[in-house]
């Protein structure tokens, strides 16, 4: 991969600009590579490349096709040449006006001018085609308009809601719940599940594997859902009474359920191909329907890793709707989402 621009490069029109977790560039770089997509390092966490069919990188956070790049500007100029952009999209359907800086400390130092910008654009542009709510735009079969404000370039993209990698702005979903302080292991879960079509509630049954201390069976249980958490640790002590809750102190691999499940969830500290064997087994054997898993990577190969627990998930386990992504509460990790059915 070629070294990093020490500014951001302007982003070519009719390309597409992929946001990614800083220092992962490489690994997203090379995924894109493999893809045939001749890819092109921007900047810190910005990656650009042709676009494909069903290209959904696994280390992309967000995807957006360029609708056209800026030069540093005094902001009014700036606003009105994004705004005209904006407004000459065809045809002239509804959209979500968003704006987003890189995930890096360059990038989040420009977070008030970028919140300025969209405003700005925002009065400029036809009232009747804004939609506030991003949640409803796939329901609405809007655009997602996009500014990305880097370090010396400010970048316009979109893409239609149905077919974004996220909803939100650069793909940087961040998960909170007032009154509470939910562990990271628990706000990535709730991103995973806030990217399904729908998720588990009452009366659904769930396997928590690798539980204890049990941040992904509490959140499960607070949907209304009963939960098979196994492993050989112990719970809280509120979950460990909760009769919602039946705790099997024995390992991951060893356990098999007395009948299938409704849902596999999966957030082991384990070797990545053994948890993808173990979750293929599941799948094999048709001990559940629907899958969502937290899968630890490697310091190097990533690329390689993924390939083969892509395979190993859906040829040896059955897997079907197989999704791979880094999400923004995900580290040296990814989260897999799939179905029987």
């Amino acid at each position: 991969m070629p070294p990093t621009p020490p500014q951001t490069l302007p982003a070519r029109p009719g390309r597409w600009l992929w946001t990614c977790r800083v220092g992962f560039e490489p690994h997203l770089y090379e995924e894109l590579a493999w893809a045939g997509a001749e890819p092109r390092l921007l900047g810190e966490a910005l990656v650009e490349s042709e676009g494909r069919q069903g290209l959904a990188p696994a280390f992309a956070r967000q995807g957006l096709q360029v609708l056209a790049s800026f030069p540093q500007q005094a902001p009014q100029s700036l606003a009105a040449a994004v705004a005209e952009r904006v407004a000459a999209l065809s045809p002239p359907a509804p959209l979500v006006l968003q704006a987003f800086t890189p995930d890096t400390p360059q990038g989040n130092a420009l977070a008030a001018q970028a919140e300025s910008l969209r405003e700005a654009v925002r009065g400029l542009l036809p009232a009747r085609r804004l939609l506030e709510d991003a949640e409803r735009a796939r329901e609405a079969g809007a655009l997602l308009v996009s500014v990305c404000v880097a370090p010396g370039a400010t970048t316009v993209g979109a893409v239609p809601a149905r077919e974004a990698l996220s909803l939100a702005p650069g793909g940087r979903r961040r998960m909170r719940r007032a009154g509470e302080s939910p562990s990271r292991a628990a706000m990535k879960l709730e991103e995973a599940l806030d990217g399904l079509a729908f998720e588990p509630g009452r009366g659904d049954v769930c396997a928590d594997l690798g539980a204890a201390p049990g941040g992904w069976t509490q959140r499960l249980v607070a949907r209304g859902a009963k939960v098979i958490a196994v492993d050989p640790a112990r719970l809280m002590p509120e979950l460990a009474s909760n009769p919602r809750v039946r705790h099997v102190q024995e390992s991951a691999f060893a356990f098999a359920p007395e009948e299938p499940v409704d849902w596999l969830f999966c957030d082991m500290a384990w070797r990545p191909l053994e948890v993808a064997q173990l979750l293929a087994k599941w799948g094999r054997r048709g001990w559940a329907s629907h899958l969502v898993a937290n899968i630890k990577l490697p310091m190097k190969d990533k690329n390689p890793i993924l390939l083969r627990v892509r395979h190993t998930l859906t040829e040896d386990g059955g897997w079907k709707g197989l999704t791979v992504r880094q999400l923004y509460h995900d580290r040296d990790e990814v989260t897999v989402t799939a179905h029987r059915r």
